[in-house]
């Protein structure tokens, strides 16, 4: 599903079911070392996708380390993300070169917890939300979806925190049918946005996103 949203250039491999004989890479069983199971499961699911993404790019299936915020340290001249919900794991990733960042996020299609949707969103996004119509989609989801990839695809690039209420996300709504659908969306960076790589400053990012099999998917591929 995630290639649906993502550009040709970049990579990407999904996990649905966890193979009962997938153990972690040898380097990096240290750092999940006292996880427990779930924890353990979403690590090597994830880091499993994300090698089969590396080796689709030509690279070495090599081991992934974590870095500063638990962000996931990947060869040099590649850019990536990794994410992960209940009975899906997933990881797409793109040659520097062509992309600056890449960030991905899924969650499950269903109902924010109560009181989360005021400390995620600011008071137009949750306007927005009272004025649109869900006929069938979790819009609330879905903007903390949004959020997340945004986080993801800031954060390597500054190695500073961005807080739900440094973005503002806007949506379009592309196509619809019952409790599926998809789209695009743009996040307005209301934070200075000066960056490690010598690019530009961030402003903006675009992204898409996919409503599908009980999952929300959101990807930003950042050039």
């Amino acid at each position: 599903m995630l290639e649906r949203i993502l550009p040709r250039s970049v990579a990407s491999a999904e996990l649905l079911v966890f193979p009962e004989e997938l153990t972690a890479h040898p380097a990096e069983e240290h750092l999940i070392a006292k996880s427990v199971e779930k924890r353990r499961r979403d690590f090597i699911g994830a880091r499993h996708c994300a090698r089969l993404a590396l080796e689709q790019l030509g690279e070495p299936p090599v081991a992934i380390g974590k870095g500063e915020r638990g962000m996931p340290l990947f060869p040099r001249g590649i850019v990536g993300s990794l994410t992960h919900c209940d009975g899906y794991r997933a990881a797409a990733m793109a040659h520097a070169l062509r992309f600056r960042s890449v960030g991905i996020d899924a969650e499950p299609h269903d109902t924010l917890p109560e009181g989360v949707l005021d400390s995620v969103s600011l008071p137009a996004e949750r306007e927005w939300l009272s004025d649109t119509p869900g006929e069938g989609l979790h819009l609330d989801r879905l903007l903390f979806c949004a959020k997340e990839a945004t986080y993801k695809a800031w954060f390597p690039l500054t190695l500073r925190w961005l807080g739900f209420e440094d973005a503002h996300i806007t949506f379009e709504i592309g196509s619809r049918t019952g409790d599926s659908g998809s789209g695009t969306f743009h996040t307005k960076l209301l934070v200075p946005g000066s960056t490690n790589d010598g690019g530009a400053a961030l402003t903006e990012f675009n992204g898409k996103w996919l409503i599908a099999d009980g999952l929300i998917l959101t990807a930003i591929a950042h050039g």
